[in-house]
């Protein structure tokens, strides 16, 4: 059943069999808002219809059609339709790993989540379009090489960190990811961070421009993506990842991902027998 409210609302995944750490998304979004999340993989996009507006980085940002959506993997981000017409789009999510494999260099940086560039766009979506179709690993990698080049010069070849914020924040998101099953508080991080529980919080928000409570759940949520595309039970995954229940996990899933965890695992084939 879907979770969407308009029937016009659709999100479907695949994953090659073949080639682990890449993940195709197909959406067509003309009522849904995505609650924040993070793909904790590069996310690589062109939009194909209507506009999109979408919470990155503390500021607001508008994706119309013809233009690249382009995300780094700590990237937290809201999305919705901007206009009464539906918004369109295709994204290929790639592990870091994957991305500098492929590429043959370091990890990349963006700068801007939005980069109007029609022709770019254009070839994108195509093949986008092609991996989406491809049924031969060879044709698949071979598309999926050509796209990663062709969006290279939208992106630097190094991480860029600004005043000092990333490298103190680093240990307290991998403490999140150690403890998703746990109940967290605040004093409990801002010790991992070595900060005031108050100043932890005002700075943390400066610097990934959400709460720690809506990092923790894009986390958990990434998490629960990961095991249910590893065939995991959803009422397992709910509490691996510290949900209260099954139906927590679904409400969660869907408002972030547009299908609910059954709908997820059918369109991979990852879900579980009885």
């Amino acid at each position: 059943m879907s979770p969407f409210e308009h029937p016009e609302d659709q999100a479907q995944y695949r994953r090659p069999a073949h080639r682990a750490g890449v993940e195709l998304y197909h959406a067509h979004i003309l009522r849904h808002s995505f609650d924040p999340h993070t793909h904790e993989a590069y996310g690589l996009g062109a939009i194909t219809q209507g506009v999109g507006r979408f919470r990155w980085r503390g500021g607001e940002h508008l994706a119309p059609r013809a233009t690249l959506m382009l995300m780094n993997p700590e990237d937290i981000h809201t999305g919705e339709a901007a206009t009464e017409d539906a918004w369109g789009y295709r994204m290929v999510y790639l592990d870091e790993a994957v991305l500098s494999a492929l590429y043959g260099g370091p990890a990349w940086r963006f700068d801007a989540a939005v980069a109007h560039d029609a022709e770019a766009a254009s070839r994108a979506a195509a093949l986008m379009a092609t991996l989406w179709r491809a049924r031969e690993p060879l044709a698949f990698d071979s598309a999926l090489l050509e796209l990663v080049q062709g969006l290279s010069r939208h992106a630097h070849r190094a991480p860029t960190l600004r005043d000092g914020a990333a490298p103190r924040f680093a240990p307290v998101l991998d403490y999140m990811r150690a403890h998703l099953d746990e109940s967290l508080d605040t004093e409990r991080l801002a010790a991992v961070a070595g900060l005031s529980p108050f100043h932890f919080l005002r700075s943390f928000k400066a610097q990934h421009h959400a709460t720690p409570q809506q990092a923790l759940m894009a986390l958990r949520l990434h998490e629960a993506k990961r095991q249910l595309a590893a065939g995991q039970a959803p009422a397992q995954v709910a509490a691996a990842v510290g949900l209260t229940d099954q139906s927590h996990l679904t409400r969660s899933f869907a408002r972030r991902y547009g299908v609910t965890p059954a709908r997820y695992q059918q369109q991979l084939g990852t879900r579980p027998r009885g």
